[in-house]
């Protein structure tokens, strides 16, 4: 199963980058467990949760139109719902200001 979560923000400095450098991501169960080259395009970022929920964010920013993808991603019958709620959590507490909506999509 995946579900996309699609962040619209403000315009302003890549998210990405910003959930990159956060130190306090691992608060959140969070932490980055790979990332591309700073200022190749299209800059990536791959998040795991710290407890032992499955499942992984994919995360892209594209720039010219200020959305953050993040692309969920389970083996086998394992629901994402945990690291689904990590996301949004972190998202809503850490960057509430450059938040304008927030929305899912299920492909199975």
């Amino acid at each position: 199963m995946q579900i996309l979560i699609q962040v619209l923000c403000t315009k302003g400095q890549s998210i990405r980058q910003a959930i990159a450098d956060d130190p306090r991501i691992d608060r959140y169960a969070l932490q980055v467990t790979k990332e591309a080259q700073p200022g190749r395009a299209p800059g990536w970022l791959k998040l795991h949760a710290t407890d032992d929920t499955r499942g992984a964010l994919n995360i892209e920013w594209d720039a010219q139109s200020s959305v953050l993808s993040a692309r969920v991603v389970t083996r086998g019958s394992r629901r994402p719902r945990p690291i689904v709620g990590y996301f949004v959590n972190y998202r809503l507490q850490r960057h509430e200001g450059r938040v304008q909506s927030i929305t899912t999509a299920i492909r199975r």
